[in-house]
C-alpha cells in the first residue's frame, strides 16, 4: 500500500490535527528505510493523489512576543538552509525526524542521560521486572496529561506497543514483535509486559529515550482514528504530553512553553527560564560558526577541531563541555569505523578487511586530525563509564591482534595472501579489478579526517576517494562497493547492543536495503550469533557477561568484521550570552547534544543569564 495521504483524508484529519506544511525529513543523522505499511488496511475509495507542500491550507501564523533572553536559539537541520519537513510532528509518520525539535512534544516512560548514569522516570514512575526478566510491570505518573486534557494512561502504553506489533512500517516494530507476547493495562496506571524470552534490555532500550533511541508515548485516542498512522503527518496541532507546542515553517521550527503542561500543574517539573525554542536550519558550517560568533544563536551542531577553536577564540562567551581548552567536547555515543558489505567482493574476505586496518596510520590521525588528542580505538563502543570494565578485559587481546597496528608490510602480505597483486600503478588488483576504496561520509561531520583517511589508503595500494555525494548514505544501505564511515549508536550500559549489529538478522543481500542506519556490515557467523543470543538473556551487570565478551570480541577482531578509527567527539559551541549551565565536565547532568531526545531536560536545566 502506498504512504500517503489523500485530499479527502487530510481534510478529514484537519479537525483534530491542524494544518501545518508537509515534506520529507532531513536531518544530521540518516533516514531508516522505509518500508511497505501492511496494516491497517486503507479505505475502500478512490486513491488520490496526495498533496504537495503547495497545496496544503496554512493558518496564520501570529506569535506572542518573547524576549531574546527568554528564547533559546539553536542552529541545526534543514538542507540548503530550509526545513523541508516542517509539520510533520506524528513520530510514526514518513519523514519524522525528532532531531530539529520535535522532540519538546514527546514523551516517554523514562529518560536516560548517560553522564549522570542515571534512570530518570518521566511518563512511568517506576517500571520493575520479575525474577527471570519475563515479566515487566510499571506504574504510570499520575496527572499526565495530552495537550487537549486528556489523561495519559496504561491505555496509551498498551496501544503504543500493540501498534508497534502489528505494524511492520514502523520503526522498532521488528524488536518489538519479537520479544512482546502481551500487553496487558488492569487499570489506568499499570502496565504489565509479558516476553516471549527473557527481555532484561527492553525498559531500557525500548522504552527509554536517550541519545537517538527509544520510543515515546503516543495517544490512543487520537491515533486509533486514523487508518493509516504513518500517512497522517501530524501538523502543528497534533496532540502530544510534551511542554511544548510548536509552529512550524519552511525557515524556523518555532516551540512555545505550554504553561497549562501536565508537569508544572501537577508540581512533577518547575518552569524553566526558557520561553521559546527556536530552531533555524543550517545553511553551512561556516555561517553556522559566525552565528554562534555573533551571539545571534545559542549552540549549534558539532565543529571540527579548526571551526570550533576558531569561535571559541573569537567569542569569550563561548564555551564547550570542557569549557575554552581542548579537546572542546566529550565522548559521543557514536565511535566511527570503515563499514564494509561483508557478502561483497572483495571485502568478504577477512584478509582484505585486516589490510585496510593495517593501513591505517592511528597515530598521524591523532596527531594531525586532533591535535594531539587521542581518539582512535579498538572498539566499536563509546568508553562510556559502565562499558570501560568490559573493555579493559579485552584490551590486551586488541594489543595481541595488533588490531590498531600500522604495517605497510604486514598489509601488503595480507592482500598478497588474498591473490592481489599491484599494479603499474602501485594499486591492488585482482583478476583485473582494483579494490574500491571509495570512502562514503558526510562532508559536514568528516571533512577533517576523510583527506587523511584516503591518503593513507592510498599510500598503502588501494584505489581510495572521497564521497561526500547525497548518494553517501544510501551507497551504504545498499551494500555498495566501498568503505562506510559511520558510527554506532549500539552500545551504552553493557557490550550487547553493538554486537546485536552484526547478528545475522541484519544480513541481507546486497542492493537490499538494512533498514536504517549502523547495520551496515551483512556479517553472518552461527557461531557469533549464538554467543549474542546467549548475551540477549543475560541482564547488564551479571557476570556471565564477560566470557560471552570476550568471545564475542575475539571474533570481531579476527575477522575484522568492520574496522574501528575513532571514538567520535562531539565539540558542541554554548553561548553564555544569554543561557547558563550547559552541560559541561563540571556539571555533568546531560550529554549537550540538543538533537537528541533528551533536549526537553538540557531545557528544564538552561539558566537566563543575568
Amino acid at each position: 500500500m502506498n504512504q500517503r495521504i489523500t485530499r479527502r483524508q487530510l481534510l478529514q484529519l484537519a479537525s483534530f490535527a491542524g494544518l501545518g506544511a508537509l515534506a520529507a525529513a532531513c536531518g544530521s543523522s540518516a533516514p531508516a528505510e522505509p518500508r511497505p505499511q501492511t496494516t491497517p488496511q486503507a479505505p475502500t475509495e478512490s486513491v488520490e493523489q496526495p498533496l504537495t507542500p503547495a497545496e496544503r491550507p496554512r493558518a496564520p501564523v501570529n506569535l506572542k512576543e518573547v524576549p531574546r533572553n527568554r528564547t533559546l536559539i539553536v542552529n541545526y537541520g534543514g538542507a540548503g538552509g530550509q526545513f523541508t519537513n516542517q509539520g510533520i510532528t506524528n513520530p510514526w509518520g514518513l519523514g519524522f525526524n525528532h532531531q530539529e525539535g520535535n522532540s519538546l512534544l514527546w514523551e516517554p516512560l523514562f529518560y536516560y542521560s548517560v553522564f549522570a548514569d542515571k534512570e530518570i522516570p518521566w511518563l512511568a514512575e517506576s517500571g520493575t521486572y520479575n525474577a527471570d526478566y519475563t515479566e515487566l510491570t510499571i506504574k504510570m505518573r499520575p496527572g499526565a496529561e495530552w495537550s487537549d486534557g486528556v489523561p495519559v494512561t496504561s491505555a496509551d502504553v498498551k496501544y503504543t506497543l500493540d501498534t508497534l506489533i502489528t505494524n511492520d512500517a514502523l520503526n522498532y516494530h521488528a524488536q518489538v514483535a519479537e520479544l512482546v507476547k502481551e500487553v496487558q493495562a488492569p487499570d489506568e496506571r499499570t502496565v504489565i509486559i509479558k516476553f516471549n524470552k527473557p527481555s532484561p534490555r527492553f525498559k531500557f532500550e525500548i522504552l527509554s529515550l536517550k541519545f537517538d533511541t527509544g520510543i515515546p508515548v503516543l495517544p490512543k485516542h487520537v491515533m486509533e482514528q486514523m487508518y493509516d498512522v504513518v500517512a497522517m503527518p501530524g501538523d502543528d496541532d497534533m496532540v502530544h504530553s510534551g511542554m511544548f507546542n510548536t509552529v512550524q515553517t519552511s525557515q524556523q521550527k518555532v516551540f512555545d512553553l505550554r504553561e497549562d503542561w501536565w508537569g508544572f500543574k501537577t508540581g512533577f517539573q518547575k518552569k524553566p527560564d526558557v520561553e521559546r525554542v527556536l530552531v533555524i536550519p543550517i545553511s553551512d558550517m561556516t555561517t553556522a560558526a559566525q552565528r554562534v560568533v555573533n551571539n545571534e544563536v545559542d549552540a549549534t551542531v558539532d565543529m571540527r577541531p579548526s571551526l570550533i577553536r576558531s569561535v571559541v577564540e573569537q567569542n569569550p562567551k563561548v564555551t564547550t563541555h570542557t569549557g575554552r581548552q581542548e579537546p572542546f567536547g566529550y565522548v559521543d555515543w557514536w565511535p566511527n569505523s570503515f563499514w564494509v558489505n561483508t557478502q561483497l567482493e572483495p571485502y568478504s574476505n577477512p584478509d582484505v578487511r585486516w589490510a585496510i586496518n593495517l593501513a591505517i596510520d592511528r597515530d598521524t590521525l591523532n596527531r594531525f586530525a586532533f591535535n594531539g588528542v587521542e581518539l582512535t580505538t579498538p572498539y566499536p563502543f563509546p568508553e562510556y563509564p559502565a562499558l570501560k570494565p568490559y573493555l579493559e578485559r579485552v584490551r590486551g587481546r586488541a594489543e595481541a591482534l595488533g588490531v590498531t597496528r600500522f604495517s605497510l608490510e604486514e598489509s601488503a602480505a595480507r592482500m598478497q595472501r588474498a591473490g592481489f597483486t599491484k599494479d603499474g600503478e602501485g594499486f591492488w588488483v585482482k583478476d583485473g579489478k582494483r579494490v574500491n576504496a571509495t570512502i562514503h561520509g558526510f562532508e559536514v561531520i568528516h571533512a577533517d579526517i576523510a583527506p587523511i583517511l584516503e591518503q593513507m589508503l592510498r599510500k598503502a595500494g588501494f584505489e581510495a576517494a572521497i564521497n561526500f555525494g547525497t548518494d553517501a548514505f544510501q551507497n551504504m544501505v545498499d551494500g555498495r562497493p566501498g568503505l562506510y564511515l559511520y558510527g554506532h549508536g549500539g552500545s551504552l550500559i553493557d557490550p550487547y547492543a553493538t554486537l546485536e549489529l552484526y547478528h545475522t538478522r541484519s544480513s541481507k543481500p546486497t542492493q537490499a536495503g538494512v533498514g536504517g542506519s549502523n547495520r551496515f556490515s551483512r556479517y553472518s557467523n552461527p557461531k557469533f550469533d549464538q554467543i549474542v543470543d546467549e548475551m540477549s538473556v543475560v541482564p547488564p551487570g551479571d557476570p556471565k557477561l564477560n566470557a560471552l565478551f570476550e568471545q564475542a570480541m575475539d571474533i570481531y577482531w579476527t575477522e575484522m568484521i568492520d574496522i574501528p578509527l575513532i571514538q567520535w567527539l562531539h565539540r558542541i559551541p554554548y553561548n553564555t550570552t544569554y543561557w547558563t549551565n550547559w552541560p559541561t565536565q563540571e556539571n555533568r547532568y546531560l550529554n549537550g547534544a540538543f538533537w537528541h531526545h533528551t533536549f526537553p531536560l538540557l531545557v528544564l536545566n538552561l539558566k537566563a543569564a543575568g
